[in-house]
């Protein structure tokens, strides 16, 4: 910020005639690169007005004065426009449209003092064509300047010892990529050739780097080079494109490489040191996702925003982005203090746990709940705290209604009466036709969420998604784990199969959900294709380069095979975002929780599972279409 504000300065001063130090110093020592631009300037001018003199009839003397007087007005416009510090690169767009700027108000101020006409003894038509002239000699000594920089470049680059790559995709990413390998002098990669699927672009050459053909081409150009990495440099592909192109590398045995998606670049430019493995998110989850972020900014700028379970996958990771949004508050609620330190420090790049915003309560302790929403009387709030793993609910079933269903219930309670105005609910997919202690609780917080709806201002509202890549105690983890002991990798079926979305997706869409819904409605994220688990389970053994065995363990009590976003019944309505179906959910009166039975594990799911169904689907009859507005 304080570099900002001196940029900002500085130019300031240099409107206002005026000059710092610093701005002194880049006038009077420039490099010498620049210093020889500024003169081959000058010098075009004065051999474009001369000639243009000369060739009308006119004095070439004249001609040659006016051409000196443009050069000097041209260095001064230049110098303070940066064209002559080093502000935009040899050649490229930017310093091309910089110098038609500078040309044209010398060219202007040229006109309006009648230097170049009258004056002088010099034509109108002269004091106009020669500038245009000049500016083309200038964009053309610059662009041969460049090509020549970028020819010996690459043979510099060709006679050290470096890896021959191909790079999958010549859109802007590949193009930068192939741009900063040969201009990086420490690029471990040369890339040989470009592969890309549109057929318009069979002809290319980005800088001297020719498209060789599509994936179908790999192999035979990877033979004929003798390439062993294939890099795929498209930042807005999805994981099905990375998947296709990975796998047909593999089978080609060559070793993969991938830029990652575009939210991840810095300012959307494409870098060597971005170029990484590929990942399981890029694989299963990477999609770019459209957010209307003044939508967003709407109900979260300015407001107290707090989230339930701040320390969780989800949790943690919706501060995140919320924070980006600049809320006048950010609370952090959560029972772990260790994963609030994990937080904090993730945020603010400290982690002294000396502010009030850092909450330690349990969602379970109905007083502890209304006692912190009474200080910090929020406007928002995003409830992600829960119990998730399904095995362990199974179990504990008990444990599962007193936090899913009773921690819930506490805090709708507490923000129903602190006047909360955006309530978001975070839900599963197995809250979808739940056949487990953890979608039925998880579907009666739905239905507890919709009844507080109807009942208080805003909009309050449930979001449903499926698996989330990398959270604590997920499949990916636990799998990574298994490959590092030495196997086996442990799946439960061989056609069994889930939805994945990296945290950054889920949340990016939680918080878009909060911006679309409307009262009471469940939200569900299009969670993209089902993916086989034993897929991904071969793809590690894969990339593990030691055998490892695959154990097939069976489905456990209340698991299914496959899972289910919307429930039969439910319409898939998406009236605001292609990503966010609209579901209506029945509500579900609090006063009803007095009809569990805990008197035993079995009659605790058993409850659960009736009070889930009480209230039936409105039309479950039949099973709908999904409908798209």
């Amino acid at each position: 910020m304080k570099e900002d504000r001196n940029r900002v300065r500085s130019g300031l001063w240099y409107l206002r005639g005026l000059r710092t130090p610093e701005a002194t110093s880049n006038l009077t020592l420039l490099r010498p690169s620049l210093s020889l631009r500024l003169v081959a300037d000058a010098v075009l001018w004065v051999v474009a007005m001369a000639v243009g003199a000369a060739s009308l009839g006119a004095s070439l003397v004249h001609g040659v004065v006016a051409g000196g007087i443009a050069a000097m007005l041209q260095a001064v416009l230049g110098l303070v426009s940066g064209l002559y510090r080093g502000r935009w690169r040899l050649a490229s767009f930017e310093e091309v449209i910089a110098l038609s700027g500078t040309v044209t108000v010398v060219t202007v101020l040229l006109a309006m003092l009648r230097v170049g006409a009258a004056a002088l003894g010099v034509t109108v038509a002269i004091s106009v064509l020669s500038p245009f002239v000049a500016m083309c000699a200038m964009v053309g000594i610059r662009g041969m300047r460049r090509h020549a920089h970028e020819r010996a470049t690459r043979r510099e680059s060709a006679a050290k010892t470096r890896e021959p790559v191909i790079v999958f995709g010549a859109g802007d990413g590949g193009t930068q990529l192939v741009r900063s390998m040969l201009q990086n002098p420490s690029s471990r990669y040369l890339p040989v050739a470009l592969l890309d699927d549109d057929p318009g672009k069979r002809h290319l050459r980005v800088q001297g780097v020719p498209v060789r053909g599509t994936r179908r081409q790999l192999i035979d150009v990877a033979a004929e080079l003798d390439c062993s990495i294939v890099i795929i440099a498209i930042p807005s592909a999805g994981s099905r494109t990375i998947r296709a192109v990975a796998d047909h590398a593999t089978a080609c045995g060559l070793d993969v490489r991938v830029l990652p998606p575009t939210q991840e670049l810095v300012d959307g430019v494409v870098t060597l040191s971005d170029v990484r493995e590929v990942t399981e998110a890029d694989l299963l989850g990477r999609r770019a996702i459209d957010t209307d972020l003044d939508a967003i900014a709407s109900y979260l700028s300015g407001q107290r925003v707090l989230v339930t379970g701040a320390g969780g996958s989800i949790g943690s990771e919706l501060c995140r982005q919320i924070a980006r949004f600049d809320p006048s508050e950010l609370i952090m609620l959560d029972r772990d203090e260790s994963a609030l330190h994990g937080v904090q420090m993730s945020l603010e790049g400290r982690a002294l746990l000396d502010t009030r915003n850092l909450v330690v309560a349990d969602i379970r302790d109905g007083d502890r709940v209304a006692e912190v929403f009474g200080e910090h009387r929020p406007h928002v709030v995003f409830h992600a705290a829960a119990l998730k793993h399904l095995p362990l609910l199974e179990m504990y079933a008990e444990e599962g209604w007193k936090t899913n269903v009773l921690g819930t219930n506490n805090v709708l309670r507490a923000s129903a009466q602190t006047g909360v105005t955006h309530f978001v609910n975070v839900s599963t997919d197995k809250a979808a036709d739940p056949t487990s202690v953890l979608g039925y609780s998880k579907r009666i917080a739905e239905q507890l969420t919709s009844w507080y709806a109807n009942r208080s201002r805003g909009d309050w509202v449930s979001v449903r998604f499926g698996n989330v890549l990398g959270s604590r105690g997920s499949m990916l983890p636990a799998f990574r784990a298994q490959v590092d002991a030495g196997g086996p990798i442990t799946v439960t079926h061989p056609d069994a199969t889930r939805y994945f979305m990296t945290p950054q997706e889920a949340c990016q869409l939680v918080i878009q959900a909060g911006a679309v819904g409307h009262r009471g409605e469940a939200l569900v994220l299009d969670m993209g294709q089902p993916v086989r688990i034993l897929d991904v389970a071969k793809r590690l053994v894969a990339n593990a380069g030691e055998p490892i065995d695959i154990v097939f363990t069976g489905l456990r009590p209340g698991e299914k095979m496959h899972e289910d976003l919307i429930s039969v019944g439910e319409l898939d309505i998406r009236r605001a975002h292609p990503l966010i179906s609209h579901v209506a959910v029945p509500a579900f009166r609090p006063t009803q929780l007095g009809l569990f039975d805990n008197s035993t594990n079995d009659n605790a799911r058993n409850s659960m599972r009736e009070l889930s169904q009480r209230v039936p689907f409105s039309a479950r009859e039949s099973a709908a279409k999904p409908i798209v507005l």
